[in-house]
């Protein structure tokens, strides 16, 4: 019987065997074959199991929920730590996708447009993909068209598409748009596609060829124009979460710090209760976050700073009385020693990461904190990837 999932998404069975491809409630049988369970499902795209974006996709949306839950939990146990409370796992809609990073190339003449193969750095040249927002995944035949003639023989081209308030935002790397046909026919393209903006990426870095429209995203009610690639959350629905989830640990707090700000996701909720001062080392962010600000009439300040390099101090964070966290996958083990330090009541921490969640979670553990509420978010559908938000109090 296969018991329970392993972390990459493979079956384990009840002698502890890997497998892939299994669902919990699968019988593996003698010939190495399996008896599907009633959580064994009939996966929605046909490039499953060779397309590396997505590992889940057999599995009933109730597993999935549990695998995410699990993902969180498991680590904290080992590290004797257990929430006071855990809250429902939010998963994410098909077709929700609003953010993507793709690749084309040209290999034996074939132009591939897509995502790396699972466990390899082949393409898999994309015909279709229920996890994207219709209106990126209506760009991948244009963009085919557009970009082939200009692949050379294993040559690349990055593509980051964002859905945006106004249209998609458009972004090409190591494209060299330094000839006059080809900036025409970039531009056409992004006239006939509706582009809200198109940039291109080379050796002296991002220059935007067209703005059609400002590429904008709501936030918190306050208008944020994005720039190029900019990181936000990958659905509309799953920020939601999230955003809700940090709103309940904040309260009525009335100085935050936000820390990792990036362009507002926390900053503004936050800022319509609290004096807000977002923080974040990308410099196009932390900007598009102020003049949003200052746009909107937010009482919201702004530090450009390194966080990794140069923390808030324990002194700077306990003039605070609430900070939310949202760092990289690696986690903040330098900022989270100063939350540690400081006399700062309440934290809410946003992790794309269970592993390095653990680690800063047993710091603040171990200097008095206790993990309230816990929230699961499974915005990446179909996918190991998980999220969360949790509650630190002392």
């Amino acid at each position: 019987m296969i018991e329970r999932f392993a972390a990459r998404g493979d079956g384990v069975a009840a002698d502890g065997r890997f497998v892939p491809g299994a669902v919990p409630g699968d019988l593996l049988l003698a010939d190495g074959s399996l008896q599907h369970g009633p959580d064994h499902v009939a996966p929605p795209c046909p490039h499953f199991g060779e397309c590396g974006g997505c590992q889940l996709q057999h599995v009933s949306d109730r597993l999935i929920a549990e695998f995410a839950r699990d993902r969180i939990l498991a680590p904290l146990a080992r590290s004797g730590i257990t929430p006071e409370q855990v809250m429902p796992v939010h998963v994410s809609p098909e077709g929700s996708r609003r953010r993507a990073a793709l690749r084309a190339t040209r290999t034996e003449g074939q132009v591939r447009l897509g995502f790396n193969a699972e466990g390899a750095h082949r393409l898999v040249n994309m015909a279709q993909c229920p996890v994207m927002h219709p209106a990126l995944f209506a760009l991948i035949g244009p963009l085919r068209d557009l970009l082939g003639p200009w692949l050379a023989e294993r040559s690349a081209i990055g593509i980051t598409m964002t859905l945006t308030d106004n249209g998609v935002d458009l972004l090409l790397a190591n494209l060299q748009a330094n000839s006059l046909p080809r900036i025409e026919g970039l531009t056409r393209f992004a006239a006939d596609q509706r582009l809200a903006r198109l940039s291109v990426e080379g050796p002296m870095g991002v220059e935007t060829l067209v703005a059609n429209a400002e590429p904008v995203l709501t936030m918190g009610g306050v208008r944020v124009t994005l720039p190029p690639a900019a990181f936000l959350q990958a659905t509309a629905d799953g920020e939601a979460a999230l955003v809700s989830a940090v709103t309940a640990i904040l309260g009525d707090a009335p100085k935050v710090v936000d820390l990792f700000a990036g362009s507002g996701t926390f900053s503004f909720p936050a800022s319509r209760r609290a004096q807000l001062h977002a923080v974040d080392g990308a410099g196009p962010a932390i900007r598009a976050l102020g003049e949003a600000a200052r746009r909107a009439g937010r009482q919201l300040s702004t530090d450009h700073r390194d966080l990794f390099r140069k923390p808030l101090s324990a002194d700077e964070l306990s003039r605070f009385d609430a900070a939310i966290i949202d760092p990289p996958r690696a986690g903040a083990i330098a900022q989270t020693e100063q939350l540690a330090a400081s006399t700062l009541p309440v934290v809410a921490a946003v992790s794309c990461n269970p592993a390095t969640f653990t680690r800063d979670a047993e710091r603040l553990v171990a200097a008095g904190f206790r993990l309230g509420r816990l929230w699961p978010v499974a915005q990446f559908r179909w996918s190991t990837h998980v999220e969360l938000v949790a509650e630190f109090r002392r």
